[in-house]
């Protein structure tokens, strides 16, 4: 198994002497360390908390001084926010940071407070459920930090919502949806790595993940990540996540919407055409690559360098794969020390 035990160091000169660069890539590898309590564990996220907004009741931890610079670390699918970040929330904590862990719609204890609300689980719900999560806390600003279906409510964000962001960090770069150009193939290579993408276009793949949950995941888990050897404890924590009961019309909603095949919910239209404009993000931002990501390949950052109009550092992460923050929470957060001293 690939030790996460270790987070020593503080962030070293590389992320360092990134941080101050203006709309340039960095694509050497990520090393960064910090110093943490060593193990985090879903004990150190404490009890799962609930908040509601106008849409949803939000189950979340928090972690960390409640006077401490906030962050939100934003979980993917089909993955746990409490495997993700426990020992990211350990190292941050520490130095002075509240960390707000929440779990995304359809996953988890998050549950929707009408039985007649959509169950979409497109891009502009994410980001809007963010900022409604803020809103119910009372939170002003806040640094994001995600990867998968979180990082692109992070980007989504901060893209319509700068006001709202100090800071964001993202895996895989750019994450809003150019649904505009949704059905433009890309090289075989890569779209090979979207299989569920298309299976959950269909009425099959529908059923496939209703009956087959946990296999669907562990498959994901598998492809996605191929150097992670997660044990069966921490599979078996995620996979409580995914018994909630809005969790595959929200997943197979999230897919349909993304490839053009199923309309998003009316109330997100007017964000959805802002989204189509491809927004920048002009709040300070660390992307990351996980150099062993077998869904999204790494690059140097360049091909979307020109949606980030702020302070701006890239870095490819060795060892990582899709589940970046659970895989290497070092350099996860070193990259969240990064980019809060750009502001």
């Amino acid at each position: 198994m690939i030790s996460r035990r270790r987070l020593t160091q503080a962030v070293t000169a590389t992320a360092a002497g990134a941080s101050g660069l203006l709309g340039t890539a960095n694509a050497s590898a990520y090393t960064g360390a910090t110093t943490s309590p060593a193990g985090g564990t879903a004990a150190d996220l404490g009890p799962v908390r609930r908040i509601r907004t106008d849409v949803l009741d939000i189950a979340y931890h928090d972690v960390g001084p409640a006077d401490g610079t906030p962050v939100i670390l934003l979980h993917g699918w089909p993955f746990s926010p409490v495997g993700s970040y426990a020992e990211v929330a350990a190292a941050l904590a520490p130095r002075g940071y509240r960390c707000y862990i929440p779990y995304l719609r359809g996953h988890g204890e998050t549950v929707f407070l009408r039985a007649d609300t959509f169950r979409s689980g497109q891009q502009a719900a994410l980001g809007a459920d963010l900022v409604a999560f803020m809103d119910a806390l009372r939170l002003p600003r806040a640094l994001f930090a995600g990867y998968d279906w979180g990082g692109r409510a992070g980007d989504v964000a901060a893209a319509l919502w700068p006001e709202r962001c100090t800071g964001l960090v993202s895996v895989n770069g750019y994450l809003v949806q150019n649904l505009a150009v949704a059905q433009e193939p890309l090289p075989p290579s890569v779209e090979s790595g979207y299989w569920y993408f298309f299976y959950f276009l269909t009425e099959r793949g529908r059923k496939g993940l209703q009956r087959n949950r946990e296999d669907v995941a562990r498959v994901v888990w598998h492809r996605n990540s191929p150097a992670w050897q997660f044990t069966e404890a921490e599979f078996a924590q995620a996979a409580q996540l995914w018994t909630n009961p809005d969790y595959v019309d929200v997943v197979i909603h999230g897919y349909r919407h993304r490839l053009g095949a199923a309309p998003g919910a009316p109330g997100y239209a007017a964000l959805e055409r802002r989204l189509l404009d491809q927004p920048k993000i002009t709040v300070p931002a660390v992307t990351l690559d996980g150099q062993a990501d077998g869904v999204t390949p790494w690059t140097d950052g360049s091909g979307y360098a020109a949606h980030f109009a702020g302070p701006w550092a890239h870095h490819v992460v060795p060892d990582a794969g899709h589940n970046l923050p659970q895989e290497r929470p070092d350099a996860f957060t070193a990259a969240v020390l990064e980019v809060d001293a750009m502001r």
